[in-house]
């Protein structure tokens, strides 16, 4: 997992122990992600929306897939083309291997390796996010996760951005005795601030624990609080129950967010490895219908009317003529 790793995790920027009168968040919701194909036919697991964890509970998230980790063979690779976009952001974190972004606005590149992109689909964009040409040929390891966040309803229709945001420019910390790596993508922890640059007030990390490591997160004020397992295994919360990869947890009210990876983890998995997600709930009527998420059925159908229209762009003419070779190329 060659998600960003700092040089020495003993100079990083260490988060203060939370105050012991802090409340515990206590879990509410623990659930395994259920496995759906997605795209072209790629394999997600998406623990939220699910019956378990319903939009008012994941609010302002409206959607977390978790793509591998997988190791591909040669020609199995797939990606989602061309489709369109209205109402919110797609967030797209790769921990292996890569994916390439193209939209209509001129946005887009190759996210690898602890890169992030985000897409503010806004008013309304058409993208593909497709494997690079050589992962294509040759297959490999492919894990990432996409996360979106919706906006609120005076921002859906922003003009479309793109940010692109490199490993390098990640914010990296640690826990107050060090055994914990904390990649901070957006938001803010214990005063410090991740690149991202959101519209909707969210924070997230991925962060990795040391076997029997413990993590306690003094936790934004009014937001939500989601811990989804990327691998390895531990238990959450003040009354430590189970996590292993492919489960989430939701916490509920409280001050602190608390994380232990067990002491035995596997050789394939040798820490535990989270995302830790949360923002300020924007409490407003969602209508969605596939890529539109909007406040009413009256949105939806001008959204289907506008991409239909093509007032949502259009697919690059280079890409119609097959000249493809931006997907093989940085």
């Amino acid at each position: 997992m060659p998600a960003v790793e700092p040089d020495n995790i003993l100079l990083l920027p260490r988060l203060e122990e939370p105050d012991v009168i802090g409340r515990p968040k206590p879990v509410i919701v623990h659930t395994t992600a259920p496995s759906l194909l997605e795209g072209a036919g790629f394999p997600v697991r998406r623990p939220f929306p699910s019956r378990d964890i319903p939009f008012t509970m994941s609010d302002p998230f409206l959607l977390l897939d978790h793509m591998g980790a997988v190791e591909y063979a040669p020609g199995e690779a797939k990606g989602a083309p061309w489709h369109p976009h209205r109402g919110f952001e797609t967030v797209t974190y790769i921990l292996d291997g890569a994916f390439r972004h193209r939209d209509s606005h001129g946005g887009g590149g190759l996210i690898t390796n602890g890169a992030t992109q985000w897409m503010t689909a806004g008013s309304g964009i058409l993208h593909d996010e497709m494997p690079p040409e050589d992962l294509v040929q040759k297959g490999g390891l492919f894990h990432g996760v996409q996360l979106w966040v919706n906006l609120p309803r005076k921002l859906k229709m922003v003009p479309p951005q793109y940010q692109s945001i490199e490993a390098s420019a990640v914010r990296l910390l640690t826990s107050a005795d060090g055994t914990a790596i904390i990649r901070l993508i957006a938001g803010e922890l214990g005063g410090y601030h991740g690149p991202g640059k959101t519209r909707t007030p969210i924070t997230y990390a991925h962060i990795s624990l040391q076997p029997d490591a413990q993590l306690r997160l003094l936790w934004p004020k009014g937001f939500s609080a989601i811990v989804y397992a990327l691998s390895g295994k531990g238990t959450a919360g003040d009354e430590n129950v189970p996590i292993k990869e492919g489960e989430a947890v939701v916490f509920g009210a409280g001050d602190v967010v608390q994380m232990r990876a067990d002491k035995v983890q596997s050789a394939k998995s040798p820490r535990l490895e989270i995302l830790a997600l949360g923002g300020l709930p924007i409490r407003e009527p969602i209508f969605s219908y596939g890529p539109f998420v909007m406040n009413t059925r009256a949105e939806i159908l001008q959204a289907i009317e506008d991409f239909q229209s093509g007032r949502m762009g259009h697919i690059p003419a280079a890409n119609l003529l097959g000249d493809d070779s931006s997907s093989s190329k940085s």
